[in-house]
């Protein structure tokens, strides 16, 4: 992130508090899947608010570029809606990118939550602004999560978020401690972001990964362009989350043991992050700290205030 830019914490949500709900990268591929996340919010105590024609398809797209921009535009211009939520990834945000209405984001902060493919939406609008950005589930992923994940999610929304992460099965691949600005996100994502106007700072960052559905041989591809391209000698820790039907994880721990052979950062796996029922909600940009001994990731700074 720009060194000159101050964070911006999104203010919290309160019971009553309308989400707005976005298409902007993929189709729904299954209306009972909407159904079920937007019957979840309103049990939470939430009201939700989206375009009538949110359920349109144009090809692998969820509409035109112009009509998924307006969409996000519309929503995060109307001043009854606290928080932005994605209805699901897939592929669409990289090309709204260069007439995303900055500004506007700038001087109306609010929540902006989802995954996958939203991860170039999430860092961009986190490197270029400064708003703290919410990696996590989207709406037809969110009743499909487990309880944990639930819990988190809306605890984070509400202001209540845990500063202290523990998690079950933690795999430590490399030991140590490490401080830095959170970057969770999607492999594929992030790499497509290299070398263009939005790619994120990387340098002293505890890095997130995840991924889906790519063979054994492109996972292999895409960690060693990052590590090929440096990036991944300036960053403070690494964390692998889920990567599901991406052949042998063991596979993808060792590939990313031996680039970072001579690089001494805890690296940690199995990490309840990306797609799968374990997703825990992430703030994009805050400060943290690993601790590999203990096994606790900490969120630092204005997310415990």
């Amino acid at each position: 992130m720009n060194a000159t830019l101050n964070l911006t914490l999104p203010a919290p949500l309160k019971k009553g508090d309308t989400i707005g709900i976005i298409a902007p990268a993929g189709p729904v591929r299954n209306e009972a899947d909407f159904s079920a996340g937007l019957k979840m919010l309103t049990e939470l105590g939430f009201k939700t608010r989206y375009r009538s024609d949110i359920l349109r398809h144009n090809d692998f797209l969820a509409g035109t570029d112009q009509e998924r921009l307006a969409e996000l535009h519309e929503l995060w211009r109307d001043p009854e809606v606290k928080a932005i939520l994605a209805v699901r990834g897939g592929y669409g945000c990289l090309r709204i990118l260069p007439d995303l209405d900055l500004n506007l984001i700038r001087q109306q902060p609010k929540m902006l939550i989802g995954f996958s493919d939203l991860t170039v939406l999430l860092s961009a609008i986190q490197q270029k602004t400064g708003l703290i950005t919410f990696h996590g589930p989207m709406l037809t992923t969110l009743p499909k999560s487990d309880r944990d994940s639930q819990e988190a999610f809306f605890n984070l929304l509400t202001g209540k978020p845990r500063p202290e992460i523990k998690i079950k099965g933690l795999e430590i691949l490399k030991g140590g401690k490490a401080s830095g600005r959170l970057l969770p996100g999607n492999l594929t994502s992030l790499l497509h972001l290299l070398g263009t106007p939005w790619e994120p700072e990387w340098r002293d960052t505890i890095l997130v990964l995840e991924d889906i559905g790519e063979a054994p041989y492109r996972i292999d591809r895409l960690l060693t362009h990052l590590w090929a391209a440096g990036r991944l000698e300036q960053i403070a820790g690494l964390i692998l989350g889920n990567f599901d039907q991406c052949g042998e994880r063991d596979t993808i721990w060792q590939r990313v043991l031996d680039l970072l052979a001579h690089h001494p950062i805890p690296i940690w796996a199995n990490f309840p992050c990306g797609h799968g029922k374990r997703n825990h909600i992430l703030p994009v940009g805050v400060a943290a700290r690993l601790d590999s001994a203990a096994g606790c990731l900490t969120l630092l700074g204005q997310m415990t205030q």
